[in-house]
């Protein structure tokens, strides 16, 4: 076990994360990583692509959309985007899920599979011949008798097919078509890929975990993987994405950087104690502030709407945000 200070777990953590500015790639980021979160929510950009530019500064958002759906050397699951090395990983998660029945929804999805298993069959027919497609593409097929609501998820049935078959590892999603996902069989998308077992791969998966994050807190005090340095980060300011794994676990957030975090767009407007969508703001190995920007797109302002503690050199990561947003000017609100 390799104990460090909470100033050298600071260090090692961010330079786990690759915020040290070590970053050279999109595809390397995310291997590094190990995933992407995805999220809906673009208040300033979508989280994936976000956490990317937090490491990259401006680059060619293309670039993930070719990893993804050109060269495959990403895939997209669960609402993360992982590396295609970790395909077997994932699939050992997939098996589990098919077999568990240790949560309720768990017990439910197989009660909705067996309920109707001649929808699932029509489904899986119509993506083998017209795959592939867009879930109201699918929709648009689907018998009539299928329209009916289900008890705990409404009219959207066809979705629900979709997620419960995707979690499970039958089918995929092979694309996206202004935003919406595009679904396919997953023998036709995914690759050939070595099979393992469930417990060799939360074992692994555990290991990758430590390696992205660095450090990890112990009875004994911060334990560091030994594959990071502890050496001294640049003070390099960068703004951080809520889901952002740096601080994504928000109790550790806050024993590393002594910064208490949450995100708020859920709370009630007055009773908000910052913003919608606040950002950490990163300065080397410190959290020293936040800000909530906003992209105007119609105008193409970069608007702060508010800011809060040490933001002295915001201006740096607001100009390269909005280089790579493409705003052309920014707004500061007094």
């Amino acid at each position: 076990m390799r104990l460090v200070s909470l100033e050298e777990a600071r260090r090692i953590a961010v330079r786990a994360q690759l915020l040290d500015g070590s970053a050279t790639g999109v595809l390397d980021t995310v291997r590094r990583l190990g995933f992407l979160q995805l999220d809906p929510i673009s208040t300033v950009a979508p989280p994936q692509q976000l956490v990317l530019w937090s490491r990259l500064g401006p680059f060619d958002t293309a670039e993930l959309d070719r990893l993804l759906w050109d060269e495959r050397k990403l895939f997209e699951w669960n609402a993360f985007v992982w590396p295609i090395e970790d395909l077997p990983l994932v699939r050992a998660r997939m098996r589990q899920r098919a077999r568990s029945k240790h949560y309720k929804w768990e017990r439910d999805s197989d009660e909705f599979l067996k309920a109707n298993a001649a929808f699932k069959r029509f489904l899986l027919r119509e993506l083998e011949r017209n795959g592939p497609m867009l879930s109201r593409e699918i929709e648009h097929h689907a018998p009539p008798r299928f329209d009916e609501r289900h008890r705990w998820w409404g009219s959207r049935q066809v979705a629900l097919m979709l997620m419960i078959l995707h979690g499970r590892g039958v089918v995929a999603v092979a694309g996206r078509r202004g935003g919406q996902r595009l679904w396919d069989l997953a023998e036709r998308w995914y690759p050939e890929s070595e099979t393992i077992s469930g417990r060799e791969a939360d074992k692994l998966r555990a290991e990758q975990r430590f390696r992205a994050l660095g450090v990890r807190k112990t009875p004994k005090g911060w334990e560091a993987h030994p594959d990071v340095s502890a050496a001294e980060v640049p003070e390099r300011v960068t703004l951080l994405s809520p889901f952002d794994r740096l601080i994504h676990d928000r109790d550790r957030a806050e024993a590393l950087f002594d910064f208490h975090y949450r995100l708020e767009m859920f709370v009630p407007k007055a009773k908000r104690e910052y913003g919608y969508y606040v950002l950490p703001l990163l300065a080397g190995d410190r959290i020293v502030g936040r800000a909530e920007p906003r992209f105007d797109r119609n105008t193409k302002t970069l608007e702060v709407l508010g800011e809060w503690d040490d933001t002295s050199r915001l201006h740096e990561p607001l100009e390269s945000l909005a280089t790579w947003l493409g705003a052309e000017r920014i707004e500061r609100r007094e």
